[in-house]
């Protein structure tokens, strides 16, 4: 019997068979290339990836959060191929596990992001995950993500700017501008490709829901903002 605060290490077992069974060679050579990723692929499809999850989830039940969590940290942290990484996180994400997604689960996500450092990992780490606890949780996790925003860690800064992307309405706006003003030009990685894209992405998704504030913040802030950045917050503005 599993203990229910180890790993279930049969679910590890059986999802890194399913992955190996589903390979697809010449698909794998492929994604590894443009990932520009160390670790191989097997070449299975995202969506095949979760359903293998999903099904293997339903076969091998975890009973709490401990056992989740440990069992997320063996997939991710034994990872031979990259899908095994990614069925940590479609793992992680399984809806029969939201009661587990709480702010005990912080230092989970910072340990993937950091060890993820991609944006493949990252962005859905930042926007589904960590999104999530953000909304549960708010006047725990701000504060952590207003650290998070000024860490050395270049994905664990875009992972802040990127938690309410599919916030919307409930939006936290001081949280929102503390994040985006801690990563403009002239901060330790507001030159980075993917901060200054992070930026500009979370910038167009919120103007969705308000174009003025968005508007507002661009004018402020213009001489800080790199043209990418400016680029990609004026998309649904253009359109409005």
């Amino acid at each position: 019997m599993t203990e229910p605060w180890s790993a279930r290490t049969d679910l590890v077992a059986a999802v890194r068979a399913q992955l190996a069974r589903a390979a697809d060679p010449a698909r794998a050579v492929a994604q590894q290339r443009y990932m520009k990723s160390a670790l191989p692929f097997h070449g299975v499809a995202m969506a095949q990836v979760r359903r293998i999850v999903r099904d293997l989830a339903g076969a091998h039940p975890i009973t709490t959060a401990a056992q989740w969590e440990a069992t997320v940290r063996a997939l991710w942290d034994g990872a031979t191929h990259r899908e095994e990484r990614y069925a940590a996180t479609a793992l992680a994400r399984q809806p029969r596990y939201r009661a587990f997604r709480t702010t005990a689960t912080l230092p989970l996500l910072r340990h993937m992001i950091g060890t993820g450092a991609w944006w493949d990992h990252v962005d859905e780490i930042a926007s589904h995950l960590l999104g999530e606890v953000l909304q549960r949780e708010p006047h725990v996790v701000a504060p952590v993500l207003r650290d998070w925003a000024d860490d050395d860690d270049m994905w664990v800064r875009r992972s802040a700017i990127l938690a309410q992307l599919r916030a919307k309405a409930a939006t936290d706006t001081d949280l929102l501008a503390h994040c985006l003003e801690a990563n403009l030009t002239g901060s330790r990685h507001g030159g980075e490709f993917f901060v200054r894209k992070a930026v500009g992405w979370a910038l167009r998704e919120y103007a969705k829901t308000d174009a003025a504030w968005v508007q507002a913040f661009l004018a402020e802030h213009r001489d800080r903002l790199s043209p990418l950045s400016v680029r990609e917050a004026s998309r649904h503005l253009a359109r409005a």
